[in-house]
Parts: C-alpha cells; structure tokens; sequence
C-alpha cells in the first residue's frame, strides 16, 4: 500500500529570546505565574526585517537537506498558518519562489494550532491517491505581531518559529498510517482575531479597539482541548487497533503545559515518552509539532520503526491526531 512517508525534518527559531524575566519588566506578571499557569520559560521573537515566509524558508531548506532532495524535486509545497506574510499571494507561493521550488504547486492551509496536523492529512491523501511525489509540509507563524503586548494572559502564551517535513511517497510499513481531523464552527469566538478580514475590515475603530489581536477564554479553551485531544488520540488507536502501550512518543501540540500533563495521563503515557519543547518556545501555533518533532529526530529520540501519535488543538475549534511509524 502508498504511504506518505517523513523523510526530512527541519525547524527554525528567530535568533531573538524574550525571557519570563523580560517579561516582568513589561507587564504585571511574573516568570513563577507564567511558569506556573503554562510551563513555558522563554519565546523566541522575529526581528522587524523577518517574516514568516522567511521562518519557513530556513524550515524548509534544512527538511530538504535531510531528505536529499533539491528544491526543484518538490511537486507541492503546504504553508500550514494564521499569520501569512499577506492576505494575497499565499505565503506557499511566496516560499516557492525563495526557495527556487519552480516546479511546484503551492497553497496555504488555515487551521490555526492545527494547521500542520490539518497540512499532514491533505499531503497524505495526494500522496496516497499518486497524484505527488514529494511534498514539502511547513508549518509557520510570526504571531509576535497579532499579540496583544498590553494582555499578560495572551501575550506570554505564544512564540515564533518554524517547523517543515518532507513526504515522499513509499511502499511498506513505514509512513503515515492514518490522520483524524474535526472541528466545532460553535466554539469559534473561544479563540480568534476578530478584525481583519471581511467581517471587520480594518478601520480606526478595529485598531483603537485592539480587535487586530488574539483574543482567548481561557478557561473554556483547556477544557474544550483537554476533551478534545483525548478523545481524537483514542480514535486514533482505535482506528489503528492498538493502545497506549504500543506507542513510543507522544508529540503534542505545544500549548500548555497543564494540557499535555492531562492528555499524558489519560493516555496512561510517562512524560518520558512526550516530546516536550513548550519551555523554551511556547505556543508557535502551526509550527509547534514539527518544530518539536525536528528537534526528537535530530537529538535521536525517534528512530526507525517507531510508532508517533501527533495531537493537536487550535481555533476555528478545530483538532486533529496522526500515528505514524518512523
């Protein structure tokens, strides 16, 4: 049978960190309520020259060397984000031209948190059905610039960065053996940016009313995601007819530190075998599991034959999980 296989990671962080400490000298907070409430330590921050298509790009270049393959070799490239360099061309389109990537199609996908999980699933269906060979995944955001830098329970919750893969099709065990995705329109002003777009054009009435920002309540997002990445990992190992046993690594999304400590347990999983980067990242929202995944591939916790269950939950609501064997 086709399977999309992983055969190159790579990953970027923005040279910049902003510390909890430096954080205190901003706002009314401190790195023990932040490190308390989120698990997360330091963020790393683009600079005002650095976009996402530039995030993605050094993402991107380091996935193709792993994998051996030049940029002219990818047939598609899948930019998996909610802060694109601009509303139009697509932020795809703009890394296919730095990349030198002419012979690919390009698009971007909008999932929020579960952009790359959402991506994952729509690369696995092209490759499955042989209409691509290989296809370039990234997962990018600059969210710096759509945070409210005068809200202290949003602000210190997310980062930037980059995160990409490179599938390829192949014939065997190995691969990509399945993808969930939902979502829940309902639950949709739990967490948004509520100017911007058609609804809201900006105005100096949406910039005066701080509407260009991330917006979250809080308390309702964990519990709705705590629910939701539970239940979705099941379906998972349902699907798959197999249980938590059988699993070597858990990568989350890296949004809080609570949330995965709950999705472990119910998983029954030992925090050993949950690839953990939050502390020194962040949320990077659509970045966040490949960043993550880069970062156990590289270190050498994830080898051959290795069975990864991906989790993932963001705004739209939207949520999704993959297994896949390395």
């Amino acid at each position: 049978m086709i399977k999309a296989r992983i055969i190159g990671t790579g990953s970027y962080a923005p040279k910049k960190v902003v510390t909890n400490h430096d954080l205190e000298k901003l706002l009314d907070t401190s790195d023990e309520w932040i490190t308390e409430r989120t698990g997360i330590k330091q963020r790393h921050i683009a600079d005002k020259t650095e976009t996402t298509s530039d995030l993605a790009c050094q993402a991107a270049t380091r996935a193709l060397k792993a994998a051996k393959i030049t940029p002219q070799e990818v047939d598609l490239i899948l930019v998996a984000t909610m802060t694109p360099d601009m509303v139009m061309p697509s932020t795809a389109c703009i890394v296919q031209e730095k990349l030198g990537a002419k012979n690919a199609a390009a698009f971007d996908l909008f999932a929020a948190c579960s952009g790359f999980i959402y991506g994952l699933s729509v690369a696995n269906a092209f490759i499955r059905s042989d209409c691509y060979k290989n296809i370039l995944l990234i997962g990018a955001e600059v969210l710096s610039r759509v945070l409210d830098w005068e809200d202290r329970t949003t602000c210190v919750l997310f980062g930037d960065g980059a995160g990409a893969v490179v599938l390829q099709k192949s014939v065997g065990k190995h691969g990509v053996l399945s993808t969930h995705i939902h979502s829940d329109g309902y639950y949709a002003n739990l967490l948004s940016i509520p100017a911007g777009g058609a609804l809201h054009p900006a105005t100096h009435e949406t910039v005066h009313k701080r509407m260009h920002y991330v917006k979250m309540k809080g308390n309702e997002t964990f519990k709705a995601a705590v629910r939701a990445l539970e239940d979705i990992a099941q379906e998972t190992l349902n699907h798959n007819k197999i249980d938590h046993n059988d699993l070597d690594f858990l990568i989350p999304h890296q949004a809080n530190l609570r949330i995965i400590q709950a999705l472990a347990q119910r998983l029954k999983m030992p925090m050993e075998k949950v690839v953990l980067t939050l502390p020194k990242y962040g949320n990077t929202s659509a970045a966040s599991i490949p960043m993550a995944m880069d970062e156990a591939v590289r270190d050498g916790r994830i080898k051959e034959n290795h069975l990864i269950l991906l989790d993932a939950f963001g705004g739209g609501l939207t949520w999704g999980s993959a297994l896949i064997r390395w």
